[in-house]
């Protein structure tokens, strides 16, 4: 009796440290941003990974199509956004997000918003979110941006959705 007390005791010890190691391994060491990461996490029913993930590359996006100073802004406002981008998955494009980005307009009248958002298609597939969650992310983002840095701030993140 005090051995399968002792083995149950065991297994369930080594059993933790298997979890705590897996989701060292999905998760950084330490999230770059929690508040933000919490607040996608709990709107979107979704893991913290998907929530960095998904996070960095929409703030990816947005310092592609913003000016330097227009990103200086946003980035002011969200602490961590460096963490958050790096660990944004990189993959390849896939030649359909090339071509609705490339489209201008006619890709902004996508159904979902796609259009603008053509270009985090794949990082957030590779997150195991359809593409049109990027959409869900945008609400939540800018709330948050404006918490912390006003409106105008949001604002301009979002401009670089458009």
């Amino acid at each position: 009796m005090k051995n399968r007390v002792m083995t149950a005791c065991l297994l369930t010890i080594i059993g933790a440290f298997a979890a705590q190691s897996a989701a060292a391994q999905i998760l950084p060491a330490k999230i770059p941003n929690p508040e933000l990461v919490g607040q996608l996490t709990k709107g979107l029913s979704i893991s913290p990974t998907q929530a960095v993930g998904g996070a960095g590359a929409l703030f990816g996006l947005a310092k592609k199509n913003l000016t330097p100073g227009d990103f200086g802004k946003v980035s002011k406002a969200v602490p961590g956004i460096d963490g958050l981008m790096s660990a944004a998955p990189k993959v390849k494009p896939s030649a359909a997000a090339g071509a609705i980005s490339s489209m201008g307009s006619m890709g902004a009248m996508l159904p979902g918003g796609l259009g603008a958002l053509a270009g985090v298609a794949d990082q957030f597939k590779a997150l195991g979110l359809s593409p049109d969650m990027a959409t869900k992310f945008l609400p939540l983002m800018s709330s948050y941006v404006s918490g912390k840095g006003g409106k105008g701030v949001a604002d301009i993140l979002m401009g670089a959705f458009k």
